[in-house]
């Protein structure tokens, strides 16, 4: 591992839990290896959290007040955590809490938050890149934001909601910005931030808000870039979901028909260019999905070629997720191999 200066407080913080608190690195201090047919393969985690807390300033925040309060401010032991997952990089991302806020202001979080996330992967350029935040609410300004982030600090992409302030991603406001991430061909990711319309309905127990508003949050904005067109308008945009997709790919077959049982319902002026379902097909997942029924599910409706590696880490909704990939039947080495890293390594930038 090559970084510098690693004894100073990092830029960054990162969204902590009891489970990241008591992991160790892998035994010997070493990091857990993946070796298909002889060969080291390097995993690429394409969701994990952090904040900044300057940011957090800004909003009249601070890291104890978060909903996962137990805080990593130290580069090294989220490394040691990453070490005992087998994760050898982590895309680092921040979920989007100021598309409400004034654009000003908005703008201010997301330089500070750019800033501070280039800081910690020139820190440790072996084992983080990082996507930018960007104020979605101004979608011209975000265009801007994102090519300095892409151009001039290193960035590999951008991570945004499902929506903005209650807009939906694929109203042509928003052209602007998805224009420059295609020009650009850097990766989207997008994370959803519940369903805040049914927030009513999420009470009580279960944590309902994420538990089922998280992917229904997501499939809504996926399927509204494919039945509003905005991905035949953008065929060459590059988005990833957390949470592998969300609801869209387990009951995709029915966005086929909906336009033929009830014409009515659908936009006469909107000329799909190909089924919703194959669509689905030209987006990427992450494998947060929680068993190998699932994995396999998702892989025979996406194809192995669009999954990568998702933790949520350090929230502790995958512990093992290169066992995930390795322990689930019917992949192919080369299958594996790629969802592991190898898709991910191309779609952000990663070289060996």
């Amino acid at each position: 591992m090559t970084h510098r200066d690693s004894g100073r407080k990092s830029p960054v913080v990162f969204t902590g839990c009891e489970m990241t608190n008591g992991m160790q690195a892998a035994p010997g201090g070493q990091r857990r290896q993946t070796v298909i047919n002889g060969k080291r393969v390097k995993t690429i985690d394409v969701h994990a959290h952090c904040v900044v807390p300057e940011a957090l300033a800004l909003e009249g925040q601070t890291v104890a007040q978060q909903q996962f309060p137990n805080m990593d401010e130290v580069g090294p032991l989220r490394i040691a955590a990453m070490d005992k997952q087998g994760v050898d990089i982590e895309a680092l991302s921040i979920n989007p809490t100021w598309y409400r806020l004034n654009r000003d202001l908005a703008a201010e979080i997301c330089r500070v938050q750019n800033e501070k996330l280039a800081e910690m992967c020139a820190t440790y350029p072996d084992r983080f890149v990082a996507f930018a935040s960007v104020t979605l609410q101004d979608p011209k300004l975000a265009a801007e934001q994102l090519e300095h982030a892409v151009k001039k600090l290193g960035l590999r992409g951008a991570a945004v909601g499902a929506s903005c302030a209650g807009e939906e991603f694929c109203e042509t406001k928003f052209h602007p910005f998805w224009a420059k991430a295609e020009a650009l061909g850097v990766l989207i990711f997008i994370h959803p931030q519940s369903t805040p319309e049914l927030n009513h309905r999420f009470k009580g127990n279960g944590w309902l808000a994420n538990t089922i508003g998280n992917p229904l949050d997501t499939t809504i904005c996926l399927s509204k870039l494919i039945f509003e067109g905005t991905l035949d308008v953008f065929p060459n945009l590059k988005i990833c979901s957390a949470h592998g997709g969300g609801y869209l790919p387990s009951y995709a077959p029915r966005s086929d028909h909906p336009c033929r049982v009830a014409p009515w319902h659908c936009n006469p002026n909107v000329k799909l260019k190909k089924k919703p379902t194959e669509y689905i097909k030209t987006m990427y997942y992450d494998t947060l999905v929680f068993t190998p029924e699932m994995l396999r599910h998702l892989a025979t409706m996406v194809g192995t070629s669009q999954l990568v590696i998702g933790t949520d880490h350090p929230i502790p909704w995958h512990e093992d997720p290169v066992t995930h990939i390795m322990n689930t039947p019917g992949f192919s080495d080369d299958e594996r191999v790629a969802m592991l890293g190898g898709t991910a390594a191309k779609l952000l930038g990663i070289k060996d």
